[in-house]
C-alpha cells in the first residue's frame, strides 16, 4: 500500500477541489434533468392545489360569505323587529299617555259634579237655615216690639198717674202706637 504524504494530500485535494463541478443547481450539465423534476413537481402541486386544496378553501371561503350574508340578513332583520317593537312601543306610551288624560279629565270631571252636588247642598242647607234665623228673627222682632210697646204703655200709665192724673187706656194705646210704627 501506498502511504500518502502530506505534500501528496495536499495536492490532491486541492486538485479534488478545483474539478469538483460545485453545487448542483450551478452545474449546466444536468439543468435538462432538473428542470424536467421542477416541471413535473410544479404539475403535481397545481394537480394537487387545483384538484383538493383550492375546492376546500373555497368551500370555506363559501360558507364563510353565505354565514357573513345570513348575519347580516339576520341583523337587518332583527334592526326591522327593533323599529317595529320602538314604534309599538312609543305607540303604546302615547296611548297610555291619552288614557291617563282621560281619566284625569273623567275624574276633573266627576269631582266637579260632585263638588256642585255638594255646592248645592250647602246652599240649600244655607238658605234653609238663613229662613229660619230670618224667621226666627223676625218672631223675635215681633215679640220684642210688643213687649216694648208693653213697656211702653205701663210706663205711660205709670208717669200719667205719677203726675197725678188719670191713664185713660185707649189714649195711651194710641199714643204708644203712633210712636211705634215707624
Amino acid at each position: 500500500m501506498a502511504t500518502v504524504t502530506t505534500e501528496a494530500a495536499g495536492e490532491y485535494g486541492a486538485d479534488a477541489a478545483a474539478s469538483a463541478p460545485g453545487m448542483p443547481q450551478l452545474n449546466f450539465d444536468h439543468w435538462g434533468n432538473q428542470i424536467f423534476w421542477l416541471l413535473i413537481t410544479l404539475a403535481v402541486i397545481y394537480f394537487v392545489l387545483s384538484r383538493i386544496a383550492l375546492p376546500r378553501i373555497a368551500a370555506v371561503l363559501a360558507e364563510r360569505q353565505g354565514t357573513i350574508t345570513n348575519d347580516l340578513a339576520k341583523a337587518e332583520e332583527l334592526k326591522r323587529q327593533a323599529g317595529e317593537a320602538e314604534q309599538a312601543y312609543d305607540k303604546a306610551l302615547a296611548d297610555a299617555r291619552a288614557e291617563a288624560q282621560n281619566i284625569i279629565a273623567e275624574a276633573k270631571a266627576e269631582i266637579a259634579a260632585e263638588l256642585k252636588v255638594a255646592t248645592d247642598k250647602a246652599d240649600a242647607e244655607i238658605a234653609a237655615r238663613t229662613a229660619e234665623s230670618e224667621k226666627a228673627i223676625s218672631e223675635i222682632r215681633a215679640g220684642a216690639l210688643d213687649n216694648v210697646k208693653e213697656v211702653a204703655r205701663d210706663t205711660a200709665e205709670a208717669l200719667v198717674t205719677a203726675l197725678g192724673g188719670r191713664a185713660d187706656s185707649a189714649a195711651i194705646d194710641a199714643a204708644v202706637a203712633e210712636r211705634t210704627k215707624g
